[in-house]
C-alpha cells in the first residue's frame, strides 16, 4: 500500500470557519468513521461472524473423521477380548456401536488403513490452506478488494463444504476439503483487515478481539451440533455447518461495503465517497467538500510475497528473524490444529473434550488483550510452547483420564497464547515495507505444522506417543529458536529496512 498523501487546504464555499483539515487519507477517513455510528459496528459485528464458520470447517474432521466405538458381538471371544483394534477380525465377531454412517471410518471400512489414509481428509485441508494462503494473499490488496474476497472465500469454502455432503469415496472426499481450505485460507485475514477498516482508532482494538471470540463461539458450536447428531450421517454435519455459512456469503455481498480506504488507495474516489455516505453519519455535502480536493496517489503496483522474500532473503538478520518465527510457528500449528483432533486418542468423551479445548481459547484471547502490553515477548513465546509440549508429553506419562485431559487442555489453552503472542511478535519485528509478507509466511509455516498433524493423530490411535508424545517434542525444540530473536516489547516499529538495521546496531552497541 501506499502512503497516505496530503491534503490541500481546503475552505467551505462560504468561508465560515470550521475545523482543520486531515492531513493525510487516515485523517480524513477518521474524522468521518471515527464515532460511534451503530451502522459501521453492525457491519463491523457481521463481517468478523465469519470466522465463525472458518472454525466449523478447520475442526469438523474431528467428528466426522472420528473412529467410531466398537464391541464384540459374542462369537469368537477370545480373539474379540484382547484386541484393542476390530483391524483382523473375523466378520460377524464384531460391530460398530453407531450405524455405518455415522463416521467416515466406519462407512468406508478404514479401520484397517494406514494413518496416511486415515488422516489424508484432514491433510488435504491444511494443504489447501497452505496453498490458497501462498496463492491468494495479495488479492484482497490488489485487484479483488477486502469485501469480494471475503465473499468468494467464504462462498467457495460454503460450496465445496456442502458437495463434501455427497462425496462417494475417500479420494473425492479429501479433494473436496482440500479446495475447502483454499477457499478458507483468507477468510480470517480478509475479515479481520475489513472489520477494522470499517471503524475508527477508538473501536479498531475490540472490533479485532471480536473475530477471535467469534472463532471460539464456531468451534464451540460444532460439538453442540455433533452430539445432536450423533447416530446420524456424517454428511449431516457437513450440511449443518454450510448452509448457513452460504447464506452468510450471500448477505454479505448485498448488506456489507467496500473499505473505504482499499477504494482511496486503488483510485476508485467516487465509490469511497458514497461509502462513507452510507456508513457515516456526517453530512453528505460535508464529506463531498472534504474529499473534493484530496490527492491520493494511486496504487498501480501489486505487491505479492515472493518479491518481497527477495528482500528478506538479501539481509541475513532478516532471514534469521524469519527462520526463527517460522520454526516455531510449526511446531505451535501442529498443536493447535492437532490437539482437537487428537482429543480422540484420549478415550474419554470426544464431545466434552472438544468443548474443554474450544473454552481454552476464551482465556488465551483475554490474556493477549490484557496483558500484551507487559508481556516479554520473548520470554512469554518461549514459556507458553515449552509449557505446551510438557502437558502434551504428560498425556503420554498419565493414566487416569480425568488427569489426561486436563493436561491436554492446558497444553492446547498454551498453544492457543503461544499463537497470538508470535503473531504480535512477528509484526513488531519486521519493519514496514516487508512486514504483510513476513506475517504471511509465518502463519502458512502454522498451517505446515497443520498439515502434518492429522497423520501423527491417526497413528497415535496405535501409540500415543507418536502423537502426544511428538507433538510436545516438535513445539519444545521449534520454540528454543525463539532465544535468538531480539526483544521488542516497549520498542516502536519501523517502516524501512534501513531504519530496523540502525535501530539493531545502535541495541548491540549499547553496553
Amino acid at each position: 500500500m501506499v502512503d497516505p498523501a496530503p491534503l490541500l487546504p481546503h475552505y467551505s464555499p462560504s468561508g465560515a470557519a470550521r475545523k482543520p483539515p486531515a492531513t493525510s487519507v487516515g485523517d480524513t477517513l477518521e474524522s468521518y468513521i471515527g464515532g460511534n455510528c451503530v451502522l459501521q459496528l453492525l457491519q463491523a459485528f457481521f463481517v468478523s461472524f465469519a470466522w465463525c464458520f472458518d472454525a466449523q470447517q478447520t475442526f469438523i474432521n474431528v467428528f466426522t473423521d472420528a473412529e467410531p466405538a466398537w464391541h464384540c458381538t459374542g462369537t469368537d471371544d477370545a480373539a474379540c477380548a484382547t484386541a484393542s483394534s476390530p483391524c483382523g477380525l473375523a466378520p460377524g465377531s464384531w460391530a460398530w456401536d453407531l450405524p455405518m454412517h455415522a463416521s467416515v471410518v466406519s462407512e468406508w471400512s478404514l479401520q484397517c488403513s494406514g494413518p496416511a489414509v486415515v488422516g489424508l481428509p484432514a491433510s488435504s485441508y491444511f494443504a489447501g490452506c497452505l496453498a490458497g494462503g501462498l496463492l491468494l494473499a495479495t488479492l484482497a490488496d490488489s485487484v479483488l478488494g477486502r469485501k469480494n474476497m471475503l465473499f468468494l472465500s467464504c462462498l467457495t469454502m460454503s460450496l465445496s463444504a456442502t458437495l463434501t455432503a455427497v462425496s462417494p469415496n475417500l479420494w473425492a472426499y479429501s479433494a473436496l476439503r482440500f479446495l475447502c481450505g483454499f477457499g478458507r485460507a483468507t477468510v480470517g485475514t480478509s475479515s479481520l483487515v475489513l472489520s477494522t477498516e470499517l471503524v475508527g482508532k477508538r473501536w479498531r482494538e475490540k472490533i479485532s478481539i471480536v473475530g477471535f471470540f467469534c472463532f471460539t463461539m464456531g468451534f464451540l458450536s460444532l460439538p453442540a451440533m455433533a452430539y445432536i447428531n450423533r447416530g446420524s450421517s456424517w454428511r449431516a454435519l457437513y450440511l449443518w455447518t454450510s448452509v448457513p455459512s452460504a447464506c452468510y456469503s450471500v448477505l454479505l455481498f448485498f448488506l456489507i461495503k467496500e473499505s473505504p480506504r482499499w477504494l482511496l488507495v486503488r483510485g476508485r474516489r467516487d465509490e469511497a465517497i458514497q461509502t462513507l455516505k452510507s456508513i457515516a453519519s456526517t453530512n453528505d455535502d460535508v464529506i463531498n467538500s472534504s474529499f473534493s480536493k484530496l490527492i491520493v496517489a494511486e496504487d498501480t503496483g501489486i505487491a505479492d510475497i515472493f518479491s518481497a522474500m527477495k528482500i528478506l532473503w538479501q539481509k541475513k538478520w532478516a532471514l534469521r528473524r524469519l527462520m526463527a518465527t517460522m520454526i516455531a510457528g510449526f511446531g505451535i500449528g501442529m498443536v493447535y490444529y492437532g490437539m482437537p483432533l487428537n482429543v480422540g486418542n484420549l478415550g474419554s468423551n470426544l464431545y466434552l473434550s472438544v468443548t474443554f479445548n474450544a473454552l481454552a481459547e476464551l482465556p488465551s484471547s483475554l490474556i493477549t488483550l490484557f496483558l500484551i502490553g507487559k508481556l516479554n515477548r520473548r520470554c512469554s513465546t518461549l514459556t507458553f510452547t515449552t509449557m505446551g509440549g510438557a502437558f502434551s508429553v504428560l498425556c503420554v506419562l498419565v493414566t487416569s483420564k480425568l488427569w489426561q485431559m486436563a493436561a491436554e487442555v492446558v497444553s492446547f489453552f498454551s498453544a492457543c497464547t503461544a499463537f497470538n503472542v508470535l503473531l504480535i511478535y512477528t509484526i513488531e519485528l519486521f519493519p514496514t515495507c516487508v512486514r504483510n509478507s513476513a506475517i504471511s509466511m509465518v502463519r502458512q509455516a502454522l498451517v505446515l505444522g497443520g498439515v502434518f498433524a492429522p497423520v501423527l493423530v491417526a497413528e497415535g490411535r496405535k501409540r500415543s506417543f507418536l502423537s502426544f508424545g511428538v507433538f510436545g517434542f516438535v513445539i519444545g525444540c521449534c520454540g528454543l529458536f525463539i532465544v535468538s530473536l531480539p526483544e521488542t516489547r516497549g520498542r516502536s516499529i519501523c517502516d524501512t529496512m534501513e531504519e530496523e538495521e540502525v535501530k539493531q546496531n545502535a541495541s548491540s552497541d549499547t553496553p
